[in-house]
């Protein structure tokens, strides 16, 4: 009776280990939200060692990668700050810098993209990123969605030729933010020239956040028009 149940057992565990290597096979197939391509090993290696840190290394951690994707011209102080961060917490800076260059990829990919906070939360996840970590980071991307989506629109913009653009308005029917329900919103189809090529773009913003690009944009040529 012993040995057979150390044999299923055996199997038991055997099939325990299959379905793990199953759901990991999985993983690695799901393509991401943020690059259109499946995981990285490199990468979710950084991101699950996010897992490790406490919860307020995370935020505090977050609120510095934050500062820098909003303003992506302060390298410098990114890396004063990852500095003091290590310093802090008694961590090497060169891994902590792998492991930041890693979870920048995500928001800079969903800027590109236009991707919303749900997309962010299940590539983190997907990422290898425990589920709540992972909501704590999109928790900031909606905090932030408002410079974020101006930014996206300014840089697509300012980057490449503008060759047309369509836009209509439309009404929130459902959400799992009750205070978006009814509200109105611009959806945009921004078609661009990189090189010899025309991409489409689809973004979405809500009407503040399209008036207050616009409002930027008559700046942004005010002054051009000064130096003229």
């Amino acid at each position: 009776q012993t040995e057979r149940g150390d044999r299923q057992g055996g199997r038991g565990d055997r099939e325990g280990e299959t379905h793990r290597v199953r759901h990991i096979g999985r993983h690695k197939m799901q393509r991401l939200h943020y690059s259109g391509e499946p995981v990285a090993d490199a990468v979710s290696t950084d991101i699950q060692t996010l897992n490790k840190f406490s919860d307020q290394q995370f935020a505090a951690l977050t609120e510095i990668l934050f500062r820098f994707v909003t303003e992506p011209t302060e390298s410098e102080r990114l890396l004063n700050e990852l500095g003091e961060f290590a310093s802090q917490n008694g961590m090497s800076l060169g891994p902590l810098k792998n492991i930041v260059k890693s979870a920048l990829l995500v928001p800079n990919g969903a800027l590109k993209r236009n991707l919303t906070a749900e997309h962010v939360k299940a590539d983190f996840i997907a990422l290898g990123l425990s589920e709540e970590k992972a909501g704590c980071f999109a928790d900031q991307w909606r905090l932030h969605s408002a410079v974020l989506s101006r930014q996206a629109l300014g840089q697509t913009i300012t980057v490449n030729q503008l060759v047309d653009m369509e836009w209509k308005f439309g009404v929130t029917a459902g959400s799992s933010e009750l205070q978006k329900v009814g509200g109105i919103f611009l959806q945009l189809k921004l078609v661009i020239k990189k090189g010899n090529k025309s991409e489409i773009i689809y973004m979405e913003l809500t009407l503040p956040q399209f008036y207050n690009f616009l409002h930027e944009m008559e700046q942004a040529k005010t002054s051009l028009e000064c130096f003229g």
